[in-house]
């Protein structure tokens, strides 16, 4: 079973996500808490898996509340407010629900969950950085440093802010070494940090003193990040 908590003020959202999570049986409800100390509370005396953590909550924000914790659960955020999206991609969070919250929308963050690709009951470090090859040498790039990678036919121009390095492989084969949460496809031939991105406007994306275009079909995916569709 996996163990959850909802982190929620309001008792009407409680009783949304308590419901949500009353019918599927692979998840365990171990505690509802008002606010980010009661919260913090349970995860030092409960086994918790997975937080559903509203943001907007008396004393602490959500995020805040996030950022203060060593080792936090999995994290899934609920809220009324859309314009939080692109700053919670920072803490890597499995999802960002916006309120009201249906049970379809719930049960596609849920499934990411028990698909294994992100919940396991034995679960590993996970990797920080990525070796390319470029000019007959492997070096080591952090993920923290990429901040996009362009794709010119059949090499790949890694860029972070003090180099760039150029590589013999294909987008689908480096998008599959990177970490999935901290990446998106936004472009053909572009893939960019979300926590890098600085604004999405129109069908471009700002990263710092660069521009990416948005791909048509890469669209919905893109603004699925800040909780809505153009």
């Amino acid at each position: 079973m996996i163990k959850c908590i909802i982190v929620e003020d309001e008792t009407l959202a409680q009783d949304v996500i308590r419901n949500h999570l009353a019918r599927i049986d692979q998840l365990e409800l171990v505690g509802v808490y008002r606010n980010a100390l009661e919260a913090q509370e349970a995860l030092q005396t409960h086994e918790v898996d997975v937080m559903f953590l509203d943001i907007r909550l008396p004393g602490m924000s959500g995020l805040h509340f996030l950022s203060t914790l060593p080792d936090p659960p999995l994290v899934v955020l609920t809220t009324a407010y859309a314009e939080y999206a692109l700053e919670s991609y920072e803490f890597n969070v499995i999802d960002y629900l916006l309120k009201p919250i249906s049970f379809e929308r719930f049960s596609k963050a849920v499934s990411k969950l028990l698909d294994g690709r992100i919940y396991s009951t034995l679960p590993a470090p996970l990797p920080d950085h990525i070796f390319i090859k470029s000019n007959s040498k492997f070096f080591r790039v952090n993920f923290s440093e990429i901040l996009y990678v362009q794709g010119m036919k059949d090499y790949l121009k890694i860029h972070t802010p003090d180099y760039t390095l150029i590589t013999h492989q294909t987008m689908n084969e480096l998008e599959k070494s990177l970490p999935p949460r901290a990446f998106i496809r936004v472009h053909r031939s572009y893939l960019v940090a979300i926590g890098h991105i600085r604004s999405i406007y129109g069908n471009s994306i700002e990263l710092g003193k660069v521009t990416i275009p948005i791909g048509l079909n890469y669209k919905e995916t893109v603004m699925s990040l800040i909780g809505k569709r153009q």
